[in-house]
Order: C-alpha cells, then sequence, then structure tokens
C-alpha cells in the first residue's frame, strides 16, 4: 500500500505543466468563434426570436460550461480510459446512435433524424460516438500493437466495427459525420502501424462506396452535380453555395467590415450553422480566413507534437485520433464553404453554433491537454 501512494506521489510530482500553446490557440479561436456567432447569427435571431443575442448568448453559456469541462477533463490522467470505460463509451454510443433511429424518439430536423432531446437539451449522438471511437480503438489497438499488421484478426475487427457505426450513420441520413470517422479510423490505424499494402487498398474501396453511395441517393447525386455547377439551379439547390461564394468573393482582401455581412441577411440560411466561414470570409476577407487557417495549422500542429512526446501508445493515437477530428472537420467545412467539395453538414469547430457539440469540443480538448501533461 505504502509503495502505490510513494508511486503516485510520484508521478504527480513529475507531471508537467499542460500544453499553453494549444490552449492559448483553442482559447483564440473560440473568442473569435463567439464573436463570428455573434455577428452571423443576429439578423437570423431577431428574425426567429426576435432578440438579436439569442443564439449567441446560448453559444456563450456553452462555452463558459465547455471551458470548465475542458480544464476539469485536462486534470484526469488519460489512463484511465483505457480500460472498462472505452468498451462502455462505445456501446452506450451505439445504443444512442440506435435510439436516434426509434420512430418517436428521434428528432427530426430538415428531413434528418440525428438529435436525441431531454426537455429542453438535444444532442447528437454522432458527436458523443467520434470521441467513443477514438478513445475505444485506442485503447484495443494498444494493448496489442503488432496484431493491427496482421489484415483478418488485426484489421477487420475495426472495419467491422466502422461498418457498423457507418449504416447506423447512414440512416439517420449523415454522411458528412461517416466520413468524419472513416477518416480518424485510418489516422489511428495509421499511426498504430498498419501496412501501407492494407490501407491504401482499402482506401480505394472507401472512394468507390463513398461513390456508389451518392450515385443511389437522388439527393446525395444532386449535391455532386451542384457542386460541378452550382448555377444549374441557382434558385435550388445552388443557391446555398452561390450565395456563399458571393460572400467569400465580396471580402475582397481586408472584408466589408466586422458585423457588416450583406449575404447573412437571409441569402445564406442559418448563417451560423455550417456556412459560417463564408460569412467570416466576406467580413473580414482573406485576412480572416488567413488568420482562421494559421490558427487551425497551429492546433494541428501542437496536437501532433503532444502524440510524437505522449509517454505510450494509447496517448499517441488518442493524441492524434482527436487531433485529426478537429482538423478534418476543419478543412471539410471549409472546403465546402469554397465549394471545393460537394455541399454536406460539416460544421467549422469552435466557430459554428451548437451548444453540445461544442463542449464535447472542448472535453476532447481536455483530453489532449491531458496527454501534454505527462509528454516526454
Amino acid at each position: 500500500m505504502e509503495k502505490k501512494e510513494t508511486e503516485l506521489t510520484t508521478n504527480r510530482s513529475k507531471r508537467k505543466a499542460l500544453d499553453y500553446g494549444l490552449l492559448i490557440v483553442v482559447l483564440i479561436l473560440l473568442a473569435f468563434g463567439l464573436v463570428m456567432v455573434l455577428s452571423a447569427s443576429a439578423p437570423y435571431s431577431l428574425r426567429t426570436e426576435g432578440n438579436s443575442y439569442f443564439y449567441a448568448s446560448k453559444q456563450l453559456r456553452f462555452a463558459i460550461l465547455g471551458i470548465v469541462v475542458m480544464l476539469v477533463v485536462s486534470n484526469i490522467d488519460y489512463r484511465i480510459y483505457k480500460g472498462r470505460l472505452a468498451d462502455i463509451a462505445m456501446i452506450g454510443s451505439i445504443l444512442l446512435l440506435i435510439a436516434v433511429l426509434i420512430p418517436g424518439v428521434g428528432i427530426t430536423r430538415n428531413d434528418a433524424t440525428r438529435w436525441l432531446g431531454f426537455g429542453g437539451f438535444q444532442f447528437q449522438p454522432s458527436e458523443l460516438m467520434k470521441i467513443s471511437l477514438i478513445i475505444f480503438m485506442s485503447a484495443k489497438i494498444s494493448k496489442n500493437p503488432r496484431k493491427i499488421k496482421k489484415f483478418w484478426t488485426g484489421l477487420v475487427p475495426y472495419l467491422l466495427l466502422i461498418g457498423v457505426i457507418a449504416v447506423l450513420l447512414l440512416m439517420e441520413p449523415h454522411m458528412s459525420a461517416t466520413m468524419i470517422m472513416a477518416v480518424i479510423a485510418i489516422a489511428i490505424i495509421f499511426a498504430a502501424g498498419a501496412k501501407m499494402s492494407q490501407l491504401l487498398p482499402l482506401g480505394a474501396v472507401g472512394v468507390v462506396g463513398a461513390f456508389v453511395l451518392a450515385r443511389i441517393e437522388t439527393y446525395r447525386w444532386k449535391r455532386v452535380t451542384i457542386f460541378l455547377d452550382p448555377w444549374q439551379d441557382v434558385q435550388g439547390d445552388g443557391w446555398q453555395i452561390i450565395q456563399s461564394l458571393y460572400a467569400i468573393g465580396s471580402g475582397g482582401l481586408f472584408g466589408v467590415g466586422l458585423g457588416k455581412s450583406v449575404q447573412k441577411y437571409m441569402y445564406i440560411p442559418e448563417p451560423h450553422n455550417d456556412f459560417i466561414f463564408a460569412i467570416l470570409a466576406e467580413e473580414l476577407g482573406l485576412a480572416g480566413v488567413l488568420l482562421v487557417m494559421v490558427l487551425f495549422g497551429l492546433f494541428i500542429w501542437r496536437g501532433i507534437t503532444i502524440a510524437l512526446k505522449a509517454p505510450d501508445m494509447f496517448g499517441t493515437l488518442v493524441a492524434i485520433g482527436i487531433t485529426t477530428m478537429i482538423g478534418i472537420q476543419a478543412i471539410f467545412s471549409m472546403a465546402v464553404v469554397s465549394s471545393s467539395m460537394p455541399v454536406t453538414g460539416i460544421p467549422l469547430p469552435f466557430f459554428s453554433y451548437g451548444g453540445t457539440a461544442l463542449v464535447m469540443l472542448l472535453a476532447s480538448v481536455g483530453v489532449l491537454l491531458n496527454i501534454s501533461r505527462h509528454t516526454r
């Protein structure tokens, strides 16, 4: 007993301060995001709620809660997630995804059933699944790292898990979350040392599968054709991306000025959500766009640095997973808004409106910060 207490004391004394570089970048992104939510949501908020600050004030409250959660999680040893908590999180997340599909339980918006609600509280189980997938895969792979090099006994079980999750998400439907989780899983498997001779064919199969999924659904294929030529349906499916391009083009070098966007006045539907980056580009111009890109670049750099210096494989894989989750989501979101990929609902991390998503995001950063406390 005395020996265990001595070891715990030694571990605590060796624990470093958290990565303040990462923390500062996250807080700047969060503050920047709150300002943009206030600016982008004001006209829509006034029209729908009768209060220009309705969505901004809600986002601020969730941001404060998220910061508290982040700081608490940053002080919880990340290694406790390696045991049963990883299994519980994965099972619970799958059950919640199933619950969304039960008639009368899941909440539907814009022809998609992705939410669960309890009173006035609503959240997307897919947000919880992202971090659950990262922790579960990292925990299982780190227990026997060499096994991941074997195809049937090492790689296939994770592919089956991803397949089950993908089926549940596509039934909502939630194509964007499916894509993001697939990329997260591939990043973790690659970082764990899987053979490129196995990953490259799987990547090709994934691209073909995405094409088939898009082709068999009319609305998905319409998004592909609109991506290729938005002006074929200016008043219909092409409207949102065309207005987004107008916003980006109007921004010029330094923008039209903070709060002075024209496109947020009902031209871009719900401008404080997935297309908030277009409003940012219009109001702050190329300078603002580059600033956001640099901040996300710094986040990715700090995340990879933490992963490389983590004291064990579990910490490395979790750090890679969280960094990939936030980084790829930011890249996809900016690509959609600039018409560099077909339109799909991908929020910009720390910027797009969404309370529970923001809290989960900051909780994930808390895990990353805790890993940084133990880096070599």
